[in-house]
């Protein structure tokens, strides 16, 4: 599975490590994620996301259902896509 946040989109961006004497060579900057648990009142069924700290922020503020709802609509991710733990 990628490195992309299920609710928010973000991704690894590229970057470059800088030294003292300004050499400039490429890094990965990762998106701050993790693999969490939820569970969806809706469907009455645990789910699990691979989401942000932003997108877990996003889930706090608007709730589980309207977060997957926007992200589905701005295709960061697909209903097939989201695991369905029990």
């Amino acid at each position: 599975m990628s490195k992309i946040c299920q609710i928010t989109g973000k991704r690894a961006m590229i970057g470059n490590n800088v030294s003292h004497s300004k050499r400039r060579t490429k890094r990965v900057f990762d998106a701050n994620l993790f693999t969490k648990k939820f569970y969806y009142v809706e469907q009455d069924c645990w789910i699990s996301l691979k989401i942000s700290a932003a997108g877990l922020r996003l889930i706090n503020k608007v709730g589980l259902d309207a977060a997957l709802n926007q992200a589905v609509a701005k295709g960061f991710c697909d209903w097939k896509e989201i695991k369905v733990i029990g």
